[in-house]
C-alpha cells in the first residue's frame, strides 16, 4: 500500500532541536505556573485587606449613624479621657 512512498528519517540535529524546544517549553510552563501561584497568593492577601477595610467602613458607618446617641457619645468621650463635671479621673500607673 505505501510501497512507493519513502519516509525520510529525522537527522540528529533535528532531534536535538526538537528536544531543546521541548525543554524550553517545559521550563516556560513551569515559570508561568509559578507566576500564577504568586498572583493567586497576592490576590488572597488583597482580598483579606478588602474584607478588613469593609469591616472598618461598616463600623464607621454605624458610628456615624449613632453619632447623636448619648450613650455612644459618653463612651467615646471616656475612651478619649474625658470625664463628667464633678468626676475625678484616676490613672492606673502600675501598668
Amino acid at each position: 500500500m505505501f510501497q512507493g512512498i519513502r519516509l525520510k528519517r529525522a537527522g540528529l540535529l533535528t532531534k536535538l532541536v526538537v528536544v531543546g524546544l521541548l525543554i524550553c517549553l517545559g521550563t516556560s510552563l513551569l515559570d508561568l505556573r509559578g507566576q500564577i501561584q504568586s498572583a493567586e497568593n497576592q490576590q488572597e492577601e488583597l482580598q483579606l485587606q478588602v474584607d478588613q477595610q469593609q469591616l472598618e467602613n461598616q463600623k464607621l458607618e454605624e458610628a456615624i449613624e449613632n453619632s447623636d446617641d448619648p450613650e455612644i457619645l459618653e463612651r467615646v468621650a471616656r475612651e478619649k479621657g474625658y470625664v463628667k463635671q464633678g468626676e475625678t479621673l484616676y490613672v492606673d500607673i502600675a501598668g
